[in-house]
């Protein structure tokens, strides 16, 4: 299977966003990409309110990227934000085309760093995995790296590689924590980890966690098979599910887990 990694830098404007997924799905598109992904908060960056902009899985922002998709023949994932029960909103991720139209809410919330995400959004509960042309990927957000749990959890609902979009917060170590954790996830399941962040905006919004970049794609063995840097750009990857069951073999963590 064929993956795009489009590492954009959102704007405050969902409709401007659209077009960058417009554009981005295209070239992927174009490309022979089979999955299109896009970061965590592509419908609107951090750093502003965000119940204004939130919309339901059928609302129309998440309906223009269905039609986006549809019309390319991909699956496109993409970061946005929709309305929550209590007056918040979850941080969702969008899986779109090809008769499906679901979404991730992100369970482990950004209280860290002097950030407070569940002032603002609600936790999901339930982890996600789809089905994209027999491959099974799991959906997993940016602070949600930082659980391995997640991870294995994925794996045992059949994920052969995990979808991990983010939108990073810069600082002290922060990129080092980045790359280390999206390797020990990778090793933890034994899957594939296709990370997509934010590209960094090269400005400071407010200390909101608008991306630092270095998207990756990496092997269930933890190898990096290729890393952006911190500018907007795209990875086209070729992933091989077949490593998936070596690597199984190699180092059967999961069959060895005993907690």
């Amino acid at each position: 299977m064929r993956v795009a990694l489009c590492q954009i830098a959102s704007s405050t404007d969902p409709a401007a966003n659209l077009d960058a997924v417009r554009a981005g799905t295209a070239r992927a598109a174009a490309g022979g990409a089979r999955v299109v992904v896009f970061p965590e908060a592509t419908m609107c960056r951090f750093g502003v309110p965000l119940g204004p902009v939130a919309e339901p899985l059928d609302g129309p922002w998440a309906g223009a990227v269905r039609a986006i998709a549809d019309e390319h023949g991909v699956v496109v994932v993409a970061g946005m934000f929709t309305p929550a029960p209590d007056g918040r909103v979850a941080n969702t991720l969008l899986v779109t085309g090809g008769g499906r139209h679901v979404g991730y809410d992100k369970i482990h919330l950004f209280d860290a760093f002097g950030f407070t995400e569940s002032r603002t959004v609600a936790p999901g509960a339930e982890p996600v995995a789809v089905e994209v042309d027999g491959v099974t990927l799991g959906l997993a957000t940016c602070y949600d790296v930082r659980f391995p749990e997640l991870f294995r959890a994925l794996a045992d609902r059949g994920a052969t590689a995990v979808v991990l979009c983010a939108s990073w917060g810069a600082g002290p170590g922060k990129r080092e924590q980045w790359e280390l954790l999206v390797r020990a996830r990778a090793l933890d399941c034994t899957s594939w980890v296709l990370a997509c962040g934010q590209a960094d905006p090269g400005v400071n919004h407010g200390g909101a966690p608008t991306g630092i970049g270095f998207s990756a794609v990496v092997s269930p063995l933890g190898e990096v098979v290729e890393r952006l840097a911190g500018e907007p750009g795209a990875i086209l990857a070729d992933i091989d599910t077949d490593s998936v069951a070596a690597a199984r073999r190699t180092l059967p963590v999961l069959a060895n887990r005993r907690l």
